[in-house]
């Protein structure tokens, strides 16, 4: 089983110290490499961190990136080499952070969180911390594990599709952001799936496991919300800032992005409203079952009671009960109690109590 390095462990530290912090979730790093132009294209998994380092000054644009972010000094070289700030490398290795944005002049460094949405027993989603650094012609991506949302945007590239290979590495850099925050969209469209699925579950038949269903559609949402709130905020400022790594087509699709991300907030407000009433709906519902419950066993006690009076007298063991020594006093008791009972039923149901 792969470690996992605690938030406590680096407490005291020195800022800018790189300790991977969170699961690791690959035995080694992984590095690729596409580099291109409008009419050039390279692409390649390299073995050492030390061959990337041509790329850097290379006329076109380079997507170089790293799965795996549990090997420090691989993440120290290439930050070197490439001129990252030493707080710019511990966040990257920190898995725990925030969505955010940062202006280093040089480069503009980028965190958010990809969702993936798990199919199976563990219908849960799960989140990967993603940091993007990129330049005026090179785009630095790090992710925790194998396997992401990019396969598209790589068959954009090797496709020459749209206008990636005509544009710069802050028209990549977009493109990948909002390749993730399309993903939100899937992401949220299956757990709705899962919110009609729970809500059939309650109006037809609630049980233990309808209720935790829904605590862990609680949990997925105040994930999602955790994820997607703070970067509302990150793409505006991604949009204002003013830098020559940002041209000026390239602010056009960063208001798109943005757009995105107000709806899936507001699509994640939604679906939290009706996870609620959905918890409301189910209390209600085992409340009167509970009521029904007990209106059923009322009726019985309030029945039995006067049989059991009735009963009661007659078990008494005094010698001067004239109807002891009644011929009929036997069925004549069982009648009175038929009676009595019959009496009770008609009623209750008059009553609608039943």
């Amino acid at each position: 089983m792969l470690k996992e390095i605690q938030k406590s462990q680096v407490i005291g530290l020195p800022p800018g110290t790189m300790m991977h912090i969170g699961e690791q979730k690959m035995e080694r790093v992984r590095i690729t490499v596409i580099d291109y132009n409008e009419e050039h294209l390279e692409e390649k998994e390299i073995k050492s961190i030390e061959e990337s380092f041509p790329f850097r000054d290379s006329p076109s644009v380079t997507w170089i990136n790293i799965d795996g972010l549990h090997e420090a000094d691989t993440i120290g070289k290439i930050g070197k080499h490439f001129n990252l700030h030493p707080l710019t490398l511990e966040d990257i290795v920190n898995t725990d952070q925030r969505p955010k944005i940062e202006d280093n002049d040089a480069y503009i460094f980028f965190v958010m969180k990809m969702i993936y949405n798990c199919i199976g027993e563990n219908t849960e989603i799960e989140t990967e911390q993603i940091s993007l650094a990129f330049g005026s012609n090179f785009v630095i991506s790090f992710q925790e594990r194998e396997g992401d949302v990019f396969n598209p945007v790589r068959d954009r590239i090797r496709k020459n599709k749209g206008r990636i290979r005509k544009a710069g590495a802050d028209y990549l850099a977009y493109t990948l952001v909002d390749t993730v925050v399309d993903n939100y969209f899937s992401v949220l469209e299956a757990v709705s799936e899962r919110v009609e699925a729970v809500e059939q579950s309650i109006v037809s038949n609630p049980t233990r496991e309808t209720l935790q269903l829904i605590h862990g559609l609680k949990k997925d949402m105040i994930l999602l919300r955790k994820s997607v709130w703070p970067l509302r905020e990150v793409i505006s400022s991604f949009e204002r800032y003013e830098s020559d790594i940002i041209n000026k087509s390239t602010r056009v699709y960063l208001r798109d992005v943005y757009d995105h991300t107000i709806q899936i907030i507001d699509n994640i407000e939604s679906s939290r409203d009706v996870i609620t009433s959905m918890l409301d709906i189910y209390l209600s519902n085992m409340s009167n079952k509970t009521n029904e419950v007990m209106k059923v066993l009322t009726i019985f006690a309030a029945i039995f009671i006067p049989l059991t009076f009735i009963v009661g007298v007659y078990g008494m063991n005094f010698t001067n009960i004239p109807e002891l020594q009644w011929k009929y006093g036997y069925i004549g008791i069982w009648c009175v109690m038929i009676l009595v009972t019959s009496c009770l039923i008609v009623f209750f149901k008059r009553r609608r109590w039943f």
